[in-house]
């Protein structure tokens, strides 16, 4: 009944035994906590999990690949996946948060005067003057380091890397943000060089390695997502970023916005039914033939199978399902759809959760 879900694909040189990807996810849970769901998800049936916020400095926040204590933290996650059959990506991503914007922002957090809403705004509306002043030579090394880091996240495990098409690399593809006058800044060749750069020194130090990118795509009237790409503007980046070396595409809405535009909610004004940035999807298709995976509002198995067949997309990349029931994958498959619990998009104990700092849970943990 659902042959195209459970279906192998190569995904970019990867082959992945299903359609069903665990979409990247910043879950705020303690070392054990966060191992304890990955395995889940992992035992559940999907065929990837995208290990979100791996950095690629030294200094990011969290878990670094350069320390011990980091490196053995990561080979510590893949090792459990792997045990269970599944792949593992590392989502390699530079933050575009501006650490003395960050600092400012202290007394008012300690304070409680600034919510966690008012606090990722002010961030937001940081990030683009942080960038446009960035000297370029950083810039470069900030770039050359996606390579170390893939070189790193290969060791540790990791069977493929995804660049963060969004963070830094989003800014710099946007001029809401981007007002530089140099060769990184003006027009979209030039907002794509960021992205770019970091792709190909990937491909420099890695030559066989799979690289999925993060697609952070803007929409406009109505507008949504303030980062990355405008629809228009795809038929400039995609082909530069394939030439430089990307395999597979992973097609987002672009952030820097509210965080329930891009994980939406049941009663969101534009994006409330399933698949609801599949849109943005058809645009990249016409564009490329990479493999593509969409990701939002995902979690009927007869609506993915159709699209799936449509093709629409090569996979489905879903996050609140897979925390709402990490047997999905294998439920369905097995035609015991009647036994999944279904996520319902209400965002409160995953969005809010995280929010208020309690880190990533479901609604249905309390039931069990």
């Amino acid at each position: 009944m659902y042959e195209r879900i459970s279906s192998p694909v190569d995904y970019g040189g990867l082959t992945l035994k299903n359609r069903i990807i665990f979409a990247p996810t910043t879950l705020g849970l303690s070392e054990e906590e966060q191992l304890s769901r990955l395995e889940a998800i992992a035992a559940g049936g999907c065929a990837m999990i995208i290990l979100g916020d791996v950095p690629v400095g030294r200094h990011g926040f969290g878990p670094d690949l350069y320390s011990r204590k980091g490196f053995a933290h990561y080979k510590r996650l893949t090792d459990a996946i792997h045990r269970q059959g599944c792949l593992v990506c590392a989502q390699l991503h530079q933050s575009d948060s501006d650490l003395l914007a960050m600092l400012r922002c202290v007394p008012g957090v300690l304070t409680k005067r600034l919510s966690s809403d008012d606090l990722r705004a002010q961030l937001n509306r940081a990030a683009g003057p942080y960038i446009t002043r960035l000297p370029a030579r950083k810039v470069a090394r900030i770039t050359d380091s996606f390579g170390e880091a893939a070189v790193r996240a290969r060791a540790a495990g990791f069977d493929l890397v995804q660049v963060h098409g969004d963070r830094m690399c989003g800014s710099f593809s946007s001029p809401l943000f981007n007002h530089r006058a140099d060769d990184y800044g003006g027009g979209p060749v030039h907002r794509a060089r960021f992205a770019v750069e970091a792709v190909s020194a990937i491909r420099r130090r890695c030559p066989d390695l799979p690289i999925d990118f993060k697609l952070a795509v803007r929409m406009e009237d109505p507008h949504y997502g303030n980062a990355g790409v405008l629809v228009s503007e795809l038929p400039v980046f995609l082909p530069m970023l394939e030439q430089a070396g990307v395999t597979s595409l992973h097609v987002a809405l672009a952030d820097h916005s509210a965080l329930t535009d891009t994980i939406p909610p049941a009663n969101h004004p534009q994006f409330s039914g399933q698949g609801c940035f599949l849109p943005l999807c058809d645009a990249v298709r016409a564009v490329t033939d990479l493999p593509v995976c969409a990701v939002g509002g995902l979690s009927d198995p007869d609506f993915i199978e159709e699209q799936l067949r449509a093709g629409r997309m090569d996979c489905a990349a879903m996050s609140r399902q897979l925390i709402a029931d990490p047997a999905w994958p294998n439920k369905v498959m097995a035609g015991q759809t009647g036994g999944i619990h279904r996520c319902v998009r209400c965002n409160k104990d995953c969005l809010g959760g995280l929010m208020a700092h309690r880190g990533v849970h479901c609604i249905y943990e309390r039931k069990r």
